[in-house]
């Protein structure tokens, strides 16, 4: 039997690409928004949703 939850999305915490890939190429986990700002801090590249803020590092 498959346990699948649907996970509690942290919007303050920034989710590392590699551990959580996205369900759908190219949309937001949470929100499924395909509109994103990228900012590069610290010679990290971000990848933040403009409709919830969740965000991932690519």
């Amino acid at each position: 039997m498959e346990e699948k939850q649907q996970q509690e999305i942290d919007f303050d915490k920034v989710y590392d690409y590699v551990e959580f890939p996205d369900k759908v190429s190219g949309r937001c986990d949470n929100c499924n928004s395909s509109y994103f700002k990228s900012p590069v801090k610290g010679g990290v590249f971000l990848r933040e949703c403009r409709e919830c803020s969740m965000k991932k590092s690519i």
